[in-house]
């Protein structure tokens, strides 16, 4: 069994431009140990401020009231006993003691042989177990001490396997091995000290910490720490999204993780972090189970030609088809299934022919987008009618004031106004066209993210495309607008929704 310990509410918080309160704290701490099930967490760094101290022990309350405190660790130094006693008084059990693991750390930054510093460890350790904590130990920079003071590393090893120490965290604190080095260094550790528990700390800065996981894993070791979605300093950390299909499908590890909690783990992370995935992030991005070629989607349609063991459903997923120029019929009939839209192969030709036009264009879509696409080369002979639609409306933006939306609507021919104030012109817009829909009983769907892409360059009059995402009844999917304005961009994907939705109610 590979032990996983995640550290994003630790080593992901350092993060440029990353910081969690208590309650976001506390909710991923949760969503990690009960549904993606990793083994332990580090939550926090003593000392560092009363708000981690605060966001701490509100972990530690919830983990002792539903038996997980002993899977919540606290990152604390040999600071004559306080960062025990902050871990402590916190009601933490598990302490992990960050120590030098190079020789060049301890006398260029502590200023003292290895001899004084082993001294400084065995006391911290004596006065952590009198407290009854539990007690791991980091040996900071080890990568560094394996390549330039090897013996360094040894001399702290050999007294420290003799303490009550249960596991020894390896890091390669500046991402910089490779995979050659780290199978060499961690079968050296595995060899000689064959009843050590080893934990594999990797960074990322030269994009080989995954790599470096499968030769330490390889090599042995029975622990690994992640964070989601790869944060961390600098490049990051080990992705725990990288490392669930190593294990499961390279390496064959049992492991607790549950990898069909992965996406809703990944995507919660990145709401309160703020840090996008990328679109082609193993298992997570968005892209990453969409296919774009039309070669592949045909291959696919006859015997799942182009399907790995990578299986979107795994993680909670589904396989896509892209529109593009590259798409071709094959993508549009997938896409058009999915829609239950059906067409003849005189319509299916000229509009197979749009969707390449603008993807030469450069111009992005989706599925949604497809059945505008239709109208609009069909010219009303199509699947989709525009029910709903804006008679005018007016944004009012006075200072010191909030933001006033009026707006007048026309739904199967009958209009309907409503004024509404928001906190932002798109967000008073919206309060108002919920209060007409409202007013008629009508539902709507949620809006779950909003991004809004402008082209680099600084032009004040450039195109501004809105993505925005909608939850309706379970089902995602997202509507783009495009417009010099970025409100108005808004407006356009939402009225693009309301007519997606209102087709669907009319056809069922």
């Amino acid at each position: 069994m590979i032990e996983i310990m995640d550290t994003t509410l630790r080593d992901g918080e350092q993060t440029a431009g990353v910081s969690f309160n208590k309650n976001e704290k506390l909710a991923i701490a949760r969503l990690l140990l009960e549904e993606l099930k990793v083994n332990r967490i580090e939550v926090a760094s003593a000392r560092v401020s009363k708000g981690e101290l605060n966001a701490f022990a509100h972990i530690c309350e919830w983990a002792s009231d539903n038996n997980h405190l002993d899977k919540i660790e606290a990152l604390g130094f040999v600071d004559n006993d306080l960062s025990i006693d902050w871990i402590s008084d916190a009601g933490g059990k598990v302490l992990n003691l960050l120590t030098k693991g190079s020789l060049k750390h301890v006398v260029g930054q502590l200023k003292k042989t290895p001899e004084q510093h082993l001294a400084d460890i065995m006391r911290s350790i004596e006065r952590a177990a009198a407290k009854g904590l539990d007690i791991n130990v980091y040996l900071e920079d080890w990568s560094n001490g394996m390549i330039h003071s090897p013996e360094y590393v040894y001399f702290m090893l050999d007294n420290l396997q003799k303490t009550p120490v249960r596991r020894f965290m390896l890091p390669d604190t500046l991402g910089i091995l490779n995979p050659a080095q780290v199978a060499d260094f961690c079968r050296r550790m595995t060899e000689r000290y064959p009843g050590v528990h080893f934990d594999f700390h990797a960074h990322n800065d030269y994009d080989l910490a995954t790599a470096n996981v499968f030769e330490a894993v390889k090599a042995g070791f029975k622990g690994i720490h992640t964070t989601v979605n790869g944060l961390g300093e600098r490049a990051g950390n080990t992705p725990i999204a990288s490392v669930i299909g190593l294990l499961n499908d390279h390496l064959m590890c049992e492991n607790s993780l549950d990898e069909s909690k992965l996406t809703h783990v990944c995507r919660y992370v990145e709401s309160l972090s703020g840090i996008r995935i990328p679109a082609n992030k193993p298992l997570v991005g968005e892209s990453v189970f969409t296919q774009c070629s039309g070669v592949h989607a045909d291959g696919d349609k006859k015997d799942n030609l182009y399907f790995n063991h990578l299986l979107p459903e795994r993680f909670g997923r589904v396989r896509k088809y892209a529109l593009g120029k590259t798409s071709g019929k094959a993508n549009i009939v997938k896409n058009l299934e999915e829609l239950g839209i059906s067409l003849t192969p005189e319509q299916m030709q000229r509009v197979t022919q749009r969707v390449i036009e603008l993807g030469d264009k450069k111009e992005s879509m989706s599925t949604e987008d497809l059945p505008f696409i239709i109208a609009d080369v069909l010219k009303g002979d199509a699947a989709v009618k525009e029910n709903i639609h804006i008679v005018n409306y007016s944004l009012q933006l006075t200072k010191g004031l909030k933001p006033v939306a009026t707006l007048r609507i026309n739904i199967h021919g009958s209009e309907y106004e409503q004024t509404s104030a928001g906190d932002g012109q798109y967000d008073a817009f919206m309060k108002a066209l919920w209060k007409i829909y409202e007013s008629l009983g009508k539902t709507h769907p949620v809006l779950t993210d909003y991004q809004v892409s402008i082209p680099p360059g600084g032009k004040t009059d450039a195109l501004v495309e809105a993505v925005i995402s909608w939850n309706n009844n379970g089902a995602e999917f997202k509507t783009r607008g495009l417009d010099a304005d970025q409100t108005e961009a808004a407006i356009k994907a939402t009225f693009k929704m309301l007519n997606i939705i209102e087709n669907m109610d009319i056809n069922r």
